[in-house]
């Protein structure tokens, strides 16, 4: 099977909390729904798809009358009580699906596209003059089914991939009256939208308020229960062909799975290989010991991410256009132990570890960082010495370690930490910095330094070719872009955002507020507090007395500011 992404419920462990969470909230949305289901059918409100519920019925095909002119659906399901979670619709399940207009708007959405299982712009799309007969759907199930619940969207991929819009795909609630088949070939009716959602309420006053509470359970589902993200799924392999000059309507030569024939990627498989055994023999070629390229490219990015180079200075290149290694020697034999662990890190550290602690597992992405940082080239001083700068000033050679700017996301989370404003909590939603917008408006950036910002920049939503205003100018990616290493640039814009900006502004005079309070108001030692909250040392006395005066003269603030816009801040030594 291949693989292709799109907005889909993620498998969360039974122990996740959010899985908890949901679970949790089903059992209260379930209650609910027996409350009204003493009074027959209702309507419920999902976002991206709506969804009736009615009393169960034995049929062998449904058919939907709508009462607009204008009707779109990407998805039409249908569900019954012994598989709750079982489309019956389908047509993989053997469920004919015919209409009117049968082909859509203008012969190009015809009416099978309401249940082939996919979600998004391909769905049926029905309108019909003023006088002429209204849309309508029909299904014939393969066998008699039980039914008791049916779903209906528009676009359901574009809701949950667009949360970041202020104007939100809906379905439209579309009038209809839904009938079911008798075994004598005449038709039921069985349940409408309007009798739901009026009728029944005036027949029974206290249902609407049940309602009420069931779309509130749902609005917190979905906001703590699992929630969609943009993951892979798998579909059927389909057949590569090789495109004369390029063009998709022209396939020439039909092309194996396979990896690239220079690294041995014959994996012996064809056309009709399933997924399951495709995937299997790749994972075994890319792990295998005679294929050291997949060890060696993450051996180097972990070091890079260590070390702030990689051995391979290009680590999106390993080919005759990428570096030469600095270390090859070495990336070989951190390749091998990134594979077949033999070493233990408590060696570099001048201890063992604990007898009878298991070795590390292959592919140990953790074992691999603790040997890299609890070795002698880690842990040794940045200090330049005058031999060394003569032959190796970039400290390729690892004589010294080599001084860098740390990155945005560091810079930033250690001003919040250093304030006491740092939000340490773990998962949930993204915050946002940027506006909420309608779908063609701009990007803005509206608020980047408030407390609902004060979580780790992990957390931070971004968005395309958009600065931020002030972390883009420490070499922040852009999203638009493969960016296998970050660059590293020096430009003014650095200096004057970390002196001058509203978040650094604003934070420097609540660090200050920290400082005083923790020194109970002496300011010379709420200076020396400045040091250790940003630069984890005390002050030599020429720097103590040189920030008292600027203390004096400008305020405590003006020193906070100035200690995160030196060097000893942003590198790191």
């Amino acid at each position: 099977q291949d693989i292709e992404f799109g907005s889909r419920f993620p498998e969360l462990a039974p122990d996740h909390p959010r899985r908890r969470r949901g679970a949790e909230l089903w059992r209260q949305i379930n209650a609910q729904r027996a409350k009204l289901r003493r009074y027959g059918g209702w309507e419920e409100d999902w976002g991206a798809y709506r969804e009736w519920h009615f009393s169960p019925i034995e049929t062998t095909a449904i058919r939907i009358r709508f009462k607009t002119r204008s009707v779109g659906i990407d998805e039409l399901q249908v569900f019954g009580p012994a598989e709750p979670n079982r489309n019956l619709a389908l047509a993989d399940d053997g469920t004919k699906v015919s209409g009117y207009p049968a082909k859509g708007i203008e012969d190009r959405n015809p009416v099978e596209r309401v249940n082939d299982g996919e979600f998004g712009t391909m769905g049926w799309r029905a309108k019909v003059e003023q006088d002429a007969e209204r849309p309508w759907l029909r299904l014939d199930f393969n066998r008699a089914v039980v039914i008791d619940r049916m779903r209906m969207s528009a676009n359901r991929a574009y809701f949950y991939e667009t949360d970041y819009l202020e104007q939100k795909p809906y379905l439209p609630r579309y009038e209809f009256d839904m009938d079911v088949l008798q075994p004598d070939g005449s038709w039921k009716p069985w349940v409408g939208t309007w009798y739901v959602n009026k009728k029944l309420n005036e027949k029974h006053p206290e249902r609407p308020s049940i309602l009420a509470e069931v779309q509130r359970l749902i609005a917190t589902l979905q906001e703590e229960g699992p929630q969609p993200s943009f993951i892979g799924r798998l579909i059927r392999p389909k057949r590569t062909f090789v495109l004369l000059r390029g063009n998709p309507e022209t396939p020439r030569d039909e092309v194996a799975p396979a990896a690239p024939e220079i690294l041995g990627g014959d994996l012996g498989l064809s056309s009709d290989t399933p997924g399951p055994q495709r995937r299997r023999r790749f994972g075994e070629w890319a792990t295998s010991p005679n294929n050291p390229l997949t060890a060696r490219v993450m051996a180097n990015r972990i070091w890079m991410h260590v070390f702030g180079r990689g051995i391979v200075t290009t680590p999106g290149d390993f080919g005759h256009a990428g570096a030469r290694p600095t270390h090859p020697e070495l990336l070989d034999w951190l390749a091998a132990e990134f594979m077949h662990p033999t070493v233990d890190p408590g060696v570099f550290v001048g201890h063992a570890s604990d007898a009878g602690q298991a070795p590390a597992r292959p592919w140990s992405v953790k074992h691999l960082i603790r040997l890299l940082v609890t070795s002698r080239a880690f842990r040794q001083s940045s200090r330049p010495r005058p031999e060394g700068m003569a032959i190796d000033p970039d400290a390729a050679l690892l004589w010294r370690f080599p001084p860098r700017r740390v990155e945005a996301e560091v810079i930033r989370d250690s001003i919040l930490l250093a304030s006491g404003c740092l939000d340490l909590r773990l998962g949930g939603r993204s915050y946002r910095i940027f506006n909420v917008k309608k779908t063609y408006a701009q990007w803005e950036v509206v608020d980047n330094y408030g407390p609902q910002t004060w979580r780790r920049m992990l957390y931070q939503e971004r968005m395309r070719r958009v600065d931020d205003g002030i972390f883009t100018a420490f070499d922040f990616p852009d999203f638009g872009q493969v960016c296998p290493k970050r660059p590293v640039s020096t430009t003014p814009l650095q200096s004057l955002n970390l002196l001058n900006s509203p978040f650094a502004v604003d934070q420097s005079r609540r660090l200050a507020e920290r400082a005083l309070k923790d020194s109970g108001g002496d300011l010379a030692r709420a200076v020396d507090r400045c040091f250790e909250l940003l630069l984890c040392r005390p002050p030599t006395d020429e720097e103590r007395n040189d920030c008292l005066a600027v203390a004096r003269a400008h305020g405590l603030p003006m020193v906070c500011r100035s200690l995160i816009n030196s060097n000893e801040f942003v590198f790191l030594q």
